[in-house]
């Protein structure tokens, strides 16, 4: 069920209505049809869902949002940006809620492309969802875990879904070349049908064992390695190379993130609003994941030497800074 329900925001991306993730009639019956053995989480869970109700918040483009200050912030995935855009502006020229087709990002670790999703959710005002594939063994952390076992518990698409506000978040899915198999549980199974939009449509988690309708899903896959995803995955997706950013999109990463920093801090109001091009040269050479944690350190040591500029000298940092490329 969609319902027409257009709440505009800052981000032109407005609410535009409400689907129904899960039939609550269903979630009723099961609950009543539970014996008195079953799984407690189980009992739970239904009554969480029946007190939630089925029904989530999709959102709909009402044009092409603002998006400069997400180009200058992410210089290197500016072929990613443009698709997206195009495919907002389909939405925006339709009755049709948000929909992006499935997105698997390449490129060595430490470029961007965790944050750029966390970033895509925010230009999209829609939820969030982060599922980390590096240390997973077992397919029940996407699509949960019989309630027949002991400790058994819903996967992260069910809760995503069920916790959250919105019918089509974006979810991330984490270095998913890294995802292991322990010979009984394919990690990347429940991926086959979710990144389908038919079969999507009737998600079953195998801990709650009710169709959910995870159609509306904005999923976006990160890897350093593609020969190490399954072809059944890769046949599913929209795949961009992203590569480092260059010498200036380096410099406009870190101009980004020392704002984002110094804004977000009560204690960034004593620094200037851009720092000096020294500090901004120093902290080019490191990689967007290691700028962070220069920075917070840069702002730091600033502090412990009773200034309220940073300099070069303050950009410091245990791990070695990023290989420069010829040409930079």
């Amino acid at each position: 069920m969609e319902s027409a329900h257009s709440i505009p925001n800052a981000h032109t991306i407005p609410i535009a209505g409400f689907k129904d993730v899960y039939d609550v009639g269903d979630v009723e019956r099961a609950l009543n049809e539970l014996p008195a053995s079953a799984n407690d989480a189980l009992k739970s869970t239904y009554e969480r869902m029946i007190k939630a109700g089925g029904a989530r918040f999709t959102v709909k483009p009402s044009g092409i949002p603002a998006m400069e200050a997400l180009y200058e912030e992410l210089p290197n995935f500016t072929g990613v940006l443009d698709d997206i855009k195009k495919h907002i502006a389909l939405c925006a020229d339709s009755r049709d809620c948000m929909e992006l087709p499935p997105l698997l990002l390449l490129g060595e670790p430490g470029i961007g492309k965790t944050h750029f999703g966390k970033r895509l959710s925010q230009l999209l005002s829609t939820g969030f969802g982060f599922i980390s594939m590096s240390s997973m063994t077992a397919g029940w952390i996407l699509s949960g875990s019989s309630s027949q076992w002991k400790n058994a518990k819903p996967g992260k698409v069910f809760d995503t879904m069920l916790n959250g506000d919105y019918a089509n978040p974006v979810m991330v899915v984490d270095e998913i070349d890294k995802a292991g198999g322990d010979g009984q549980y394919d990690p990347l199974g429940a991926l086959y049908s979710l990144l389908e939009q038919d079969t999507a449509s009737e998600f079953i988690d195998e801990f709650v064992e009710i169709p959910i309708n995870a159609s509306s899903v904005v999923w976006i896959a990160t890897a350093n390695d593609a020969s190490r995803i399954p072809d059944p995955i890769l046949n599913r997706v929209n795949v961009y190379e992203i590569e480092p950013p260059d010498h200036d999109g380096a410099r406009r990463i870190a101009q980004a993130l020392y704002s984002e920093i110094r804004n977000s801090h009560d204690w960034g109001r004593s620094f200037p609003e851009a720092p000096a091009t020294p500090a901004l040269e120093a902290l080019s050479q490191f990689s967007p994941r290691e700028m962070r944690r220069v920075l917070v350190n840069g702002f730091g040591n600033a502090k412990l030497d009773g200034r309220d500029e940073m300099l070069a000298t303050d950009i410091t940092e245990n791990r070695a800074p990023k290989k420069q490329r010829i040409g930079f």
